[in-house]
């Protein structure tokens, strides 16, 4: 029987129980909830792949509260990375540094590097400090499926799979962190995300971005595989498109069927009275409601038709990543 309950102390005690016992936890981030296990323990990592469906070469992160020594689980820590962690977390940021081996190989795929991530929201936050231990966390919600951004959504996926769901409201970041390989001279982008390029580029001067080829092993969650997935059907068009969007739109009215479209403020204005799934005006208001919006749309849509934002660059690069794994 899988419970959702409020983060109370009792509860947070309850969750950490089982995170020590070798269970798995649903638990809130800034970001997305997160399907947590305690990363030093072999048959609990594997847990995790198992319940999800998840590729057995897809790293985690593991998510330390703020206070943590990182010097217990990596090692060569420069001198740009503590000022990327003075001032981006607690937060949605990513480090990829060498691994010291104290998190399990089933969670970092057998590389050398571990990901860490500090996150903000207070429940996370009050979670971790109470098992002191490192948890690995990936999204938590099934396989290539749309990430959670509320506990209901991490039940829908883990219902009766999982013991407890720590509900913490809805996510306000709505996309997962952006993720930085530190290990290098320079950082270097693996996974776009809400701390953004220009944003590391302001602390440390230089930041590169990667390339993900064929066949290379990732040290990133989030960059190989077909992900955010709503159960529909989906199409994806530009702005410049959107005449052609309408006419699919009107073939499924025809047919009988319930279209919506997904969009931004901008391209709203050109889709009066037609069904839509509204992501909101800025960048961060679309982060915050792209994940939210592909579960409604599953719920209500014969087909989820998203239009693009007319934008790129910052935060947008986080989101495009998402809206394009999740709709072409």
């Amino acid at each position: 029987m899988t419970k959702i309950l409020k983060a109370t102390k009792d509860n947070l005690i309850k969750a950490k129980e089982l995170l020590l016992n070798g269970e798995l936890v649903g638990f809130p981030t800034e970001t997305v909830y997160g399907l947590g296990a305690d990363g030093t323990n072999k048959k609990a990592v594997s847990e995790i792949y198992k319940v999800k469906g998840r590729p057995s070469d897809n790293p985690l992160i593991a998510h330390v509260h703020k206070d943590y020594d990182l010097t217990k689980l990596v090692k060569n820590i420069r001198p740009y990375a503590l000022d990327l962690i003075k001032a981006y977390t607690p937060g949605p940021l990513t480090l990829v540094f060498e691994s010291k081996g104290v998190v399990v190989d089933e969670a970092t795929c057998g590389l050398n590097t571990l990901a860490i991530r500090i996150p903000l929201k207070k429940e996370a936050q009050e979670l971790l400090k109470l098992v002191d231990i490192p948890i690995v966390a990936p999204s938590a919600n099934l396989s290539k499926h749309v990430s959670p951004v509320t506990a209901e959504h991490v039940y829908k996926d883990f219902e009766g799979k999982i013991p407890l769901i720590i509900d913490g409201g809805k996510c306000e970041g709505g996309i997962e962190s952006t993720v930085l390989d530190v290990t290098g001279e320079v950082p270097e982008i693996l996974r776009a995300g809400l701390i953004t390029k220009e944003m590391i580029e302001k602390v440390v001067g230089v930041c590169k971005v990667a390339k993900h080829k064929e066949g290379e092993k990732a040290k990133s969650p989030g960059v190989m595989y077909t992900h955010y997935r709503p159960k529909t059907n989906t199409a994806l068009f530009t702005k410049e498109e959107i005449q052609k969007s309408i006419e699919l739109y009107e073939e499924y009215i025809k047919q009988g069927k319930t279209p919506y479209f997904m969009c931004d403020e901008d391209a709203k204005k050109d889709l009066v009275g037609k069904n839509i799934l509204y992501l909101g005006k800025t960048a961060e208001d679309i982060a915050s409601n792209l994940y939210y919006k592909l579960r409604e749309g599953e719920e209500k849509a014969d087909i989820i038709i998203a239009i693009e934002p007319a934008y790129n660059g910052g935060v947008y690069e986080g989101v495009l990543n998402r809206l394009r794994r999740a709709c072409k």
